[in-house]
């Protein structure tokens, strides 16, 4: 059974924890190889609006939690403090577009991080898929958008890696790639 809405409101807030009890702010302070070895802090992170197989006491997004993270400036904020994290784990960072917009881009540790997560079916790939999800559902199609354009170019650098079906999962993630 999935948590109430409350609860992850409660858990984005600041005020809240997950099911294991850790705040945002725990969450946020993994480590790079915590992140790697953890599988549920993820759906924490950033929830969907179906049941997590993997972790299926996860949050749920339902209508009253679209409209509070759009709403919400906290709620908003950490989940781009979420979105930094992850992107971080990656080797990307948020950065500011030609437009003024923001874009994701490879951060200068990029090098670094790729090879842990940049290979042939790897877990990560779903956690992506996740986060781009979560972020249409909550809200910030913008950053959904910049997060596939930067999964897009990885995706011709890299294709034998990602693939043609991880991809399409991705761009599937985001309604406006879809139709494209």
């Amino acid at each position: 059974m999935s948590i109430e809405t409350p609860q992850l409101l409660a858990f984005y807030g600041g005020l809240g924890v997950d099911h294991r009890d850790r705040t945002i702010e725990q969450v946020l302070k993994l480590s790079i190889s915590a992140m790697e070895d953890t599988h549920d802090y993820i759906q924490w992170l950033f929830p969907l609006d179906v049941v997590s197989s993997v972790t299926p006491n996860a949050p749920l997004v339902v209508v009253a939690c679209k409209v509070a993270f759009r709403s919400d400036s906290t709620l908003r904020a950490n989940l781009r403090r979420s979105l930094d994290k992850m992107l971080g784990f990656y080797g990307m960072k948020l950065v500011r577009g030609p437009t003024g917009g923001e874009d994701i881009a490879r951060a200068a540790f990029f090098a670094k991080r790729a090879p842990a997560w940049l290979t042939l079916g790897n877990h990560n790939y779903m956690r992506i898929t996740r986060m781009l999800k979560s972020l249409v559902l909550l809200g910030q199609e913008q950053l959904a958008a910049s997060l596939l354009k930067c999964m897009e170019a990885l995706y011709l650098e890299y294709p034998q890696a990602i693939g043609s079906t991880t991809i399409r999962y991705w761009r599937n993630a985001v309604p406006s790639a879809a139709t494209e």
